[in-house]
């Protein structure tokens, strides 16, 4: 297993958490919580792999990850009020897991010898789209839609990536590197209240 699998083991985690934690605030039930964590977790790594063709889709063959997924659904119950005390705590696993899905998506992408803007592309899917599920199925506008600068960072990420990846950094550089863009664009987004424009249809 090397770092590029720890990882996506991370990612995972922290997006099923992510997930998790949204499907209690929704007062949903165990099976409720789990598929919510479930599509948070892999919803962007499946469609990412069905856009190139890549079947059976990731998790299908490395099914460990179902027992990552449950033992995060488990501990996101247990200690639910505790990480519910903690300060923006959806905040900062759903940043952990756009970070690093951003990279799993842009390094598929890569690997496939795809063009870069296509692997960045797969990036934003992988690392957004999780997202977007667990924010419909809660019944929310997803973040993606919304204000909050999320695909801007995943993007900034995925691009920062094929950069050094172009220019042949070592990989854990790379990797290292575009976690702590992807956190620091949304960290400053929040912490500066900045946010893209919006826009109304005046009532007559």
């Amino acid at each position: 297993m090397d770092f590029f699998d720890i990882l996506d083991i991370l990612g995972t985690i922290a997006f099923a958490i992510s997930g998790a934690l949204a499907a209690i605030k929704r007062e949903m039930d165990l099976f409720g919580i789990f598929i919510v964590a479930f599509v948070t977790a892999l919803g962007g790594g499946i469609l990412r792999d069905v856009f190139i063709g890549n079947t059976p889709v990731w998790w299908m063959e490395h099914f460990y990850v179902i027992h990552f997924i449950s033992i995060s659904v488990v501990l996101a119950i247990l200690f639910r009020n505790s990480i519910f005390f903690l300060t923006k705590s959806l905040f900062i696993f759903d940043t952990i897991g756009l970070a690093i899905f951003t990279i799993s998506g842009v390094q598929i992408g890569v690997s496939a010898n795809l063009d870069p803007a296509v692997s960045v592309v797969l990036g934003i899917m992988t690392g957004c789209f999780g997202g977007v599920i667990r924010d419909i199925l809660c019944n929310e506008i997803p973040i993606i839609f919304r204000k909050e600068i999320y695909a801007l960072a995943s993007l900034a990420g995925a691009i920062c990536f094929i950069i050094l990846y172009s220019f042949n950094f070592d990989k854990n550089i790379s990797y290292i590197s575009t976690i702590v863009i992807v956190a620091l664009i949304r960290i400053l987004a929040i912490r500066f209240s900045i946010s893209l424009p919006t826009y109304t249809i005046k009532k007559k």
